[in-house]
């Protein structure tokens, strides 16, 4: 399944010559072969160049052995700087735009077509009414109230077709890797997954433009996670300046870590929550603290960069930044409802998952799959008309969350009569069908051929929930203020005891932490977003309520699940348990490798085997004896080295006489010397050795194979693909939405070396 790509540097003349005893010479024209898109990097491989690399560097004197250090320290740190600050300014922009083309929908400032509704109603006083800004009916001077409704819901529909119905006809057109979220493919990559064509310039055009149309037509999603593939791209562009991370795709992986944590820093306006969300969901920081440390910059130069802009000119990092105005201190009777909140998160976010899913599968096997426009089209008609329909719904969800989150003050507006005690079960009911819909929408929505994130309408679900569960016990607390359940309360009537506003956070953590399964970075970013530090408590307890009810149903995070179903080659850092199985069950047995035997093989035998199997590399054994691996990148490098001529009979030696890596082990005319392009970084066991055992070794020390012997002789191998197809064996949909699922699920276990 994975493969190397067989282009190589053009060799010198030297190179097509055996020395003296018959050897391959030494390849120093080059120290790193690309790798395809669709393969993971060597990490044993790309560590060991760079160590060479330091080496080579510490070794030199004067001047240039002080200079080459400091200069390749300059180079990290300019990428990472440049990076914080190119996706500071990149968020904001896309906060700017965003606004101005959500608010077109519902009007136009008077004075300034270029104005949103924001910035046209700047000088005006707390609850004045804004004149500058004019409704469509108004600009078009439409007096009676059946034409004013027709017109603005004409121009609303419309508008929100005509945003949505580019964007997918641009990532259609020019960047189809621009879609979706772009955190699977993301966590793939940190991992070692090779995917260059999904961080190219283009794609990064149209993700950051795409995603503005997206987030402005109004369909269910966000901008948060496209902002990491957006940082993303700004990093592994800014890398290919310098030849060091375009030879190393391990130091590529370090500087793409870091880029990952300034995006989170600027979509939430949390550079805390980057780093911690780059540690937890990304696993990109578990075993080099240099790179925390980058990501810690990364993040917080973002974050500055972002509030320098001021999109908003409200000096708040993001739109739906809020404090809620409550008391210091918490009632233990409010742990109820917060619990079931968190009760709710966790069945409804699993539920949505699944939903996700089965509509996913259903878009790839259907005739949808081949008209994305048009689904993206049908799906935001249906999205604006019905959202046109529920007030709450109507706006955009930055603008909804950050109005569910505002506690009720008599100097501010009341939201649509959200605060309004006779109308209890009206905003009750209002807000329980605006998360119904949302769910819906967002299961669909997210997936199709556009940018989109689940942060955001995953947030609205469970704000809208945890506000509708605010004022329900606000009323019975109103209602029974003398109970004994109450009597933590105070007793003057008019000092508030209940915060719907606060609910409303507890509703969000719940229901982002059932879908993403997120933790410690959620309550970190909830926590930033909010300011509610005498509160960090019970959203620990409603995140961690809402992890346990999701995973004892039986799924993964939104996330796991699509890398599961699109089948890359990424290990969960989870800590796997076997019962009582051992290696011989996961492993391939030997007749079922490609191998290659020792005098056996000619230059031409090994092109044919090079070109028949897509493989990383194959086992070298002689009479059953293992004696090394060769990689794929190897052998190409041997084949490159001779003249094609399918008459050479020369025989290929992979074992040395004498033990040394470069020695001609018989006649010079018939043998090869083949012995120093082993790798060095083998590593075999037994297999008889447990499951978990093998597991961890993956997982710790990013291994793409394992080969088993006993008494020396080859027994089995298991790959990187073995071991990714055990942990995901549980889900019923692996490889779903794979480029070929009928071929992957039959790799998934027979994948060679």
């Amino acid at each position: 399944m994975q493969s190397l790509d067989s282009s190589t540097t053009p060799l010198t003349a030297e190179a097509f010559e055996l020395t003296e005893n018959g050897t391959i010479p030494p390849s120093t024209h080059k120290s790193h072969a690309k790798y395809e898109d669709g393969t993971s990097i060597d990490w044993l491989h790309e560590e060991s160049a760079e160590r060479a690399r330091n080496h080579s560097m510490r070794l030199q004197h004067g001047v240039r052995g002080l200079l080459l250090p400091m200069m390749d320290a300059w180079r990290m740190w300019f990428i990472v700087i440049v990076t914080g600050i190119g996706i500071g300014i990149a968020g904001a922009w896309l906060d700017v735009l965003v606004k101005w083309l959500a608010d077109l929908r519902e009007g136009r400032c008077s004075y300034g077509f270029f104005y949103n509704q924001v910035a046209c109603c700047s000088g005006i006083d707390p609850g004045d009414v804004c004149r500058e800004w004019q409704t469509w009916s108004e600009v078009f001077r439409v007096r009676q109230i059946f034409l004013q409704t027709l017109l603005q819901a004409f121009v609303y529909i419309a508008l929100a077709l005509l945003f949505s119905g580019s964007a997918a006809v641009l990532v259609e057109t020019y960047a189809p890797y621009a879609f979706h979220t772009g955190i699977p493919e993301i966590k793939a990559i940190l991992g070692g997954y090779v995917f260059d064509a999904f961080l190219t310039p283009w794609t990064l055009l149209i993700k950051a433009l795409g995603l503005a149309l997206a987030v402005a037509s109004g369909l269910s999603l966000g901008k948060e996670g496209p902002l990491v593939h957006v940082s993303c791209c700004m990093a592994n562009i800014l890398s290919q300046l310098f030849q060091q991370f375009r030879q190393n795709e391990a130091q590529k992986r370090r500087l793409l870590a870091a880029a990952a944590a300034a995006g989170v820093s600027v979509a939430f306006g949390s550079p805390l929550g980057g780093v911690l969300f780059g540690l937890e969901e990304l696993d990109a920081f578990s075993s080099e603290t240099d790179v925390m440390w980058r990501g810690f910059v990364a993040s917080a130069i973002a974050a500055v960069s972002l509030q320098w802009v001021n999109p908003f000119g409200t000096a708040k990092l993001v739109l739906f930044q809020v404090t809620t105005n409550v008391a210091d201190t918490w009632r233990a009777f409010e742990l109820i409802p917060w619990l079931t909140l968190g009760v709710i998160g966790g069945v409804l976010g699993s539920f949505l998952i699944k939903l996700n899913v089965e509509v996913a599968i259903y878009r790839r096997n259907s005739i949808l799959a081949q008209f994305p426009v048009l689904e993206v089209v049908a799906v935001s008609a249906i999205t604006a008309a019905a959202s046109y329909l529920i007030v709450f719904a109507r706006v955009q969800s930055s603008e909804l969350v950050a109005n569910l989150f505002q506690e009720c003050d008599p100097n501010k507006g009341d939201y649509h009569g959200l605060c309004n005690p006779s109308a209890i079960w009206e905003n009750v009911f209002l807000l329980i069908l605006t998360a119904a819909l949302k769910v819906a929408l967002t299961a669909w929505t997210f997936g199709m051929m556009i940018p989109a994130g689940i942060f955001l309408p995953t947030i609205a679900i469970g704000a809208c929930l945890g506000r509708a569960m605010g004022i329900l016990t606000q009323s019975l607390h109103r209602s029974n203020p003398t109970a004994w359940i109450f009597l933590s309360c105070p007793p003057d009537p008019t000092v508030p005891c209940i915060s719907p506003g606060f609910y409303a956070v507890i509703g969000a953590s719940a229901m982002l932490g059932g879908v993403t399964r997120m933790t410690i970075s959620l309550v970190v970013i909830l926590f930033e977003l909010t300011g509610a530090l005498s509160h960090v408590l019970p959203i620990m307890v409603c995140v961690m309520t809402a992890k346990w009810v999701g995973d004892a149903l039986g799924t993964e995070g939104i996330y796991s699940t699509w890398i599961a179903m699109r089948q890359y080659p990424w290990l969960p850092p989870v800590h796997y348990k076997d019962k009582g199985e051992t290696a011989a069950q996961i492993m391939k047995p030997r007749r079922k490798l490609i191998v290659i035997e020792d005098e056996g093989c000619s230059i031409p035998d090994l092109k044919s085997l090079v070109d028949e199997y897509n493989f990383n590399g194959f086992p070298v054994i002689r009479n059953e004896e293992l004696l090394g691996y060769i990689t794929r990148d190897k052998l190409t490098e041997i084949i490159g080295a001779f003249p094609p001529d399918e008459n050479d009979t020369r025989k290929c030696s992979f074992s040395a006489s004498n033990g040394s890596t470069s020695y001609l082990t018989s006649d010079n005319d018939n043998t090869i010397d083949c012995s120093g392009s082993l790798d060095e970084t083998l590593i075999h066991l037994r297999k008889d050795v447990p499951q978990e055992v093998v597991v961890n070794m993956f997982q710790k020390f990013n291994l793409r194979h394992i080969l088993f012997t006993h008494s020396g002789e080859l027994t089995g191998m298991a790959t990187k693909s073995d071991i990714v197809s055990l942990l995901t064996s549980h889900f019923p949909h692996t490889a779903a939405l794979s480029k070929n699922a009928s071929k992957s699920r039959q790799s998934s276990f027979t994948t060679s070396p």
